[in-house]
């Protein structure tokens, strides 16, 4: 078993017979670059060696596999994914997709010198913090904002500037972990502040928070609890509550939106979430929320509130630490603009269009694609079934949004099938359970139709 697994190890070819190969089949590519990728599908068939007994290749498959590799770039680790899954905000697929016209601007500003920090009308220098407020203040009615390079990093400002050595109180119940055992309450401690947990899990009452003011307090602070919530015996206090709480005080009200939505999303069926808007029009001093999440643009956080507070902020030199580059600005602006007109940002917007989408279209696709099926691939069992997506992202924990799903069996093994679909050229990634592949078409765009039927029609194939 060893000699013949050592056998198969000396069948890779030389890196210098492999370089003279491509350089009289690809002289325009670079040796060197040749040689990165060689290295790649090479670790690729150690891998299968060491894995599977009964692999086996020619020196001409590595030969190919190398031509493929540098053909359709696959040597990339960031790889495009199909989303089958039905999780609209699904963190570990990439959140929000950008609409056209973020991408677009996007492209505009990476081709081409901009006035990231140059201030055009007096010509001299700016400040990228002064691009994109105005249009976030029109959306939201706050005087002033300011964006940073994600919500948590919004949190640890407004902490680091307005509470570092005194102390913020804050309800036990919204002391949350968030994901990949990144803690709410670690990231607020981590600003310099002395967290003061108040109130039980379920239930905190507003004098728990009175009766913890010192001389010390600085801030009251609401979190958002991402995919967690209490359901039954439950009670908490409300941002306006405790800007009640703390008036001709010198004690601030933040509020972290965490999904940060800025439409009421209650009339497209959803449950109603307070929106950004509502906590500026309740006096909130400031408010955080995110920009990849419901908001639908690139990966990002948005301080939004009082004038004041917000120039403070810009004064604080840990603010370099968490600044944006201009292409998440070209592409924050964009997708703001497009929420001007609401009807415009649920139609062009995906994160919206997706969450908003009527199960009879959803049905519509997923019927289509099914009858590509029928006459592509006469061999498939499959089925037309009811199921139901998520909006994923920490917003909406208990939600479930009606959907239609494309169910598969497979002769092979349902994990052999989900196996298949994920590392085929074009990633996608499904649902399994019931002993079968699930297709979420709330998640599955129309232009992928063909790249999935194509991975399909050849497992199928082979399964004759």
């Amino acid at each position: 078993m060893g000699c013949e697994m050592n056998n198969k190890y000396k069948k890779l070819p030389q890196v210098n017979q492999l370089l003279s190969v491509f350089e009289e089949k690809e002289p325009h590519i670079s040796k060197d670059f040749v040689k990165y990728v060689s290295n790649f599908v090479f670790d690729q068939y150690r891998e299968k060696i060491k894995e599977y007994k009964d692999f086996n290749f020619e020196v001409e498959d590595i030969y190919k596999d190398i031509e493929e590799e540098l053909s359709k770039d696959r040597f990339y680790s960031f790889k495009n994914t199909i989303n089958a899954t039905g999780v609209v905000l699904h963190t570990n697929l990439g959140r929000a997709l950008l609409s056209d016209k973020a991408i677009q601007r996007i492209k505009e500003i990476a081709s081409s010198y901009s006035n990231l920090e140059y201030d055009l009308s007096h010509g001299k220098r700016g400040s990228r913090y002064n691009q994109v407020v105005e249009v976030i203040k029109n959306l939201t009615g706050a005087d002033d904002a300011i964006i940073v390079n994600n919500n948590a990093a919004a949190v640890f400002l407004m902490l680091n500037t307005f509470a570092y050595d005194k102390e913020t109180i804050v309800s036990r119940g919204e002391l949350v972990e968030i994901g990949d055992t990144f803690r709410v309450s670690s990231i607020m401690e981590r600003s310099g502040t002395r967290l003061v947990e108040v109130g039980a899990t379920n239930r905190t009452h507003l004098y728990d928070y009175e009766n913890n003011i010192n001389e010390n307090t600085r801030v009251l602070m609401k979190v958002h609890t991402s995919n967690f919530k209490v359901i039954g015996f439950h009670e908490e206090v409300s941002a306006t509550e405790l800007k009640d709480l703390t008036k001709n005080s010198n004690i601030h009200v933040f509020e972290d939106l965490g999904s940060g939505s800025l439409i009421d999303l209650s009339k497209y069926g959803l449950q109603a979430e307070r929106t950004v808007s509502d906590c500026i029009k309740e006096g909130i001093d400031l408010v955080s929320f995110s920009c990849d999440k419901l908001l639908g643009g690139p990966q990002g956080g948005i301080i939004c509130g009082r004038s004041d507070l917000i120039n403070k902020i810009k004064k604080n030199q840990l603010l370099r630490a968490f600044r944006v580059c201009k292409l998440t600005l070209a592409a924050l602006e964009a997708t703001l603009f497009q929420y001007i007109d609401e009807n415009i940002a649920i139609r062009e917007i995906p994160t919206l269009n997706m969450i908003c989408m009527p199960l009879d279209e959803i049905e519509k696709k997923a019927r289509v694609f099914g009858n590509i099926l029928s006459s592509e691939i006469p061999n498939i069992e499959y089925s037309l079934e009811d199921t139901y997506s998520l909006v994923g992202g920490g917003a909406y924990p208990d939600e479930k949004l009606k959907s239609k799903a494309i169910s598969i069996k497979s002769p092979r093994g349902v994990l052999d099938l989900e196996r298949c679909l994920r590392l085929s050229d074009y990633h996608i990634i499904a649902n399994v359970y019931d002993d079968k592949v699930h297709l979420d078409f709330r998640t599955i765009m129309e232009k992928d139709f063909p790249k999935i039927v194509e991975v399909l029609k050849e497992y199928f194939g082979d399964s004759l």
